[in-house]
C-alpha cells in the first residue's frame, strides 16, 4: 500500500528503553549496591511514564522501516567537510521517516527536523559466528538458538528447552554466565545434566560491587584515581603528566584488582584466569558481574568449562579443534549483538559509510552527535560503568543544545576530538572496539557540564570531589 501523507513534527525519537531522552530520570539513585528487580524496573518505567504525561508521544507496536534525508547534498568526501554543523531546529523537515505498524501493509510517513536514534547496541541484530563448510548448524541434529531467541521464550517454554537436557552455551560475558546459571538451576536431581560454557576469550568479572571491604567505585570510578590517567583532549602538561604515572596507576590498580579476585574466585582452578590486566576489561565496558549462585553450581559439577579458541558443530554436538567433542541436545549461542549492523540497515545508504569505521567506532562528539550527519543525536552508543547514567547525562545535554543554550563547535574541531577519543581508547585496551568513557567517564561528564554552562564542582570540599562517587544529581547541586 502507498504511504499516507507525511506528518510534520519538530523532532523524533527513534527506540525505546532507558537509553531514550523520555525516560532519562534519577533511576540510579533508587539503591545504593543493588540492582532493582525486573518488576521494579517495569513500575518505575510505568510511574514515570503517567506521571509525565509521556505515553502520549509514543507510538507502540511500530517498526521505523527507513529513513530518507530531505536537507539536500550529502558527502562523505572530507574535501566537502562543512565549518559549521547548522541548526538543529532549521524550521524546514530534514528526514522523512517511514513507519510500519501491527506489522500491516499500511505505511506512515513523519517529516522531522530532528532525530534522535536510541535503538541500542544490544538486541535485533545477532551476531552469528562463522563456521567452516558442512560444520554449521545445519548438520546438528538438536536444537540452535541465538539468545535474542532464547529471550523471546516464556517461563514454561525455557524450562521445557533446558530442563534435563545436555546444554552448551557459547560465550562467557554477562548473557552467557546468566543463561549457564540458569541451565544449572533447570538440571537439578538425578536426570539432571551439566551445563556445559564454551568460553573463547575470557574476561575478569567480578563478584559484587564490594572490593577488599570498600565499595567498587573507589577504585575506578573517582577524580583522584582517573586524574593521572590518559584523556582525549588534554593539555601539553596533562598529556606529560598522564604519560609518566598512568602506566604505573593503571598497572597498580589492575594488580589490586585481580589480587581480591583470585583469591575470591576459583579462576585458576578453572582456568578462567585472563593474560590481559583487570583494567583492559573495565576500560572497554566487558566486565560481567557474577550471580551469587554461579560458583556454587560450578563447584557442584552441575556447570563445566571448556576453553576454545575454535569450535565447530556434529551430528550430535560440538567438535572443538583438538579433536575433543562434547555431546548436546541444545546450543545456546550468546555471542553478542551487532548494533551497528542495526544502526546501518535502517540508515540511507549515502550515510550508512559515516557510521561504520573500521575501528568499529562510531566517531560521535559528547557521544551524541556525528558531525558529518545533520540534524540527527545519537543515545546510548557510548558506554560507561553506568549506561543509565551516561544516557541521562547525554540526553540533558542535547535537549539543552535543541533549546540553544549553547553551541556546537566547528565540525573541524568535533571531528578532531571525536578522533582523539577514540586513539585513546585503542591505546588503553585491546578491546577498543566498543565506544566505553569508563577510564575518563568523570572528565568526561565534566566537560559536558561545562559545556551546558554548569559548573563542573560537584562537591563541598576538596576531599569528597577528590573521592565520592559522582552522580546525575550531584552535577544539579
Amino acid at each position: 500500500m502507498a504511504p499516507t501523507s507525511p506528518i510534520f513534527t519538530k523532532i523524533g525519537i527513534i527506540g525505546a528503553g532507558v537509553s531514550a531522552p523520555l525516560t532519562s530520570n534519577r533511576l540510579t539513585e533508587t539503591k545504593e549496591y543493588s540492582f532493582p528487580s525486573h518488576l521494579e524496573v517495569l513500575d518505575y518505567l510505568n510511574s514515570y511514564a503517567r506521571h509525565f504525561d509521556v505515553l502520549k508521544c509514543v507510538r507502540f507496536n511500530s517498526k521505523v522501516v527507513a529513513l530518507r534525508y530531505l536537507g539536500g547534498k550529502t558527502t562523505t568526501d572530507k574535501m566537502d567537510t562543512p565549518e559549521e554543523y547548522g541548526s538543529l531546529l532549521s524550521g524546514h523537515p530534514v528526514w522523512e521517516v517511514a513507519v510500519q505498524t501491527n506489522n500491516s501493509d499500511e505505511i506512515q510517513l513523519y517529516n522531522f527536523e530532528f532525530v534522535v536514534m536510541c535503538l541500542g547496541m544490544y538486541g535485533d541484530v545477532a551476531m552469528m559466528p562463522e563456521f567452516p563448510e558442512k560444520k554449521g548448524p545445519e548438520i546438528f541434529e538438536g536444537k540452535v538458538l541465538h539468545t535474542i531467541d532464547y529471550c523471546k521464550l516464556d517461563k514454561d517454554a525455557t524450562s521445557d528447552l533446558i530442563k534435563n537436557k545436555k546444554v552448551s552455551v557459547i560465550g562467557y560475558k554477562k548473557s552467557a554466565i546468566d543463561l549457564a546459571l540458569e541451565c544449572a538451576l533447570q538440571n537439578q536431581g538425578s536426570e539432571g545434566k551439566p551445563c556445559t560454557l564454551v568460553v573463547r576469550t575470557l574476561h575478569w568479572a567480578i563478584p559484587h560491587y564490594w572490593i577488599w571491604g570498600l565499595p567498587f567505585f573507589l577504585f575506578n570510578s573517582t577524580m583522584s584515581l582517573q586524574f593521572p590517567l590518559e584523556k582525549p583532549n588534554q593539555s601539553i602538561l596533562r598529556l606529560l603528566f598522564s604519560s609518566l604515572f598512568s602506566p604505573l596507576l593503571r598497572q597498580a590498580a589492575s594488580k589490586l584488582m585481580e589480587s581480591y579476585l583470585l583469591r575470591k574466585l576459583p579462576l585458576e582452578k578453572y582456568g578462567l584466569k585472563p593474560e590481559h590486566p583487570f583494567v583492559e576489561d573495565y576500560a572497554s565496558c566487558q566486565m560481567a558481574v557474577i550471580p551469587e549462585k554461579f560458583i556454587p553450581e560450578a563447584e557442584k559439577g552441575n556447570i563445566v568449562f571448556k576453553k576454545a579458541s575454535n569450535w565447530w558443530f556434529w551430528e550430535k554436538g560440538i567438535e572443538f579443534e583438538d579433536k575433543s567433542k562434547i555431546e548436546a541436545d541444545v546450543v545456546i549461542l550468546a555471542t553478542g549483538y551487532d548494533g551497528n549492523k542495526k544502526l546501518q540497515a535502517i540508515m540511507p545508504e549515502s550515510f550508512r559509510s559515516l557510521v561504520d569505521y573500521p575501528s568499529g567506532l562510531i566517531p560521535l562528539y559528547r557521544g551524541t552527535i556525528h558531525p558529518l550527519i545533520p540534524n540527527m543525536g545519537f543515545i546510548g552508543y557510548v558506554e560507561t560503568v553506568s549506561n543509565l547514567h551516561s544516557s541521562e547525562m547525554r540526553s540533558m545535554w542535547l535537549s539543552r543544545l535543541v533549546d540553544k543554550k549553547f553551541k556546537l563547535p566547528g565540525v573541524p574541531t568535533m571531528l578532531d576530538k571525536t578522533l582523539k577519543e577514540m586513539e585513546a581508547m585503542k591505546r588503553t585496551t585491546r578491546f577498543y572496539k566498543r565506544n566505553c568513557i569508563s577510564i575518563y567517564n568523570v572528565n568526561h561528564n565534566d566537560e559536558i557540564c561545562e559545556e551546558m554552562g554548569w559548573t563542573a564542582w560537584k562537591k563541598k570540599t576538596w576531599v569528597s570531589e577528590a573521592f565520592s562517587k559522582f552522580r546525575t544529581k550531584g552535577y544539579f547541586n
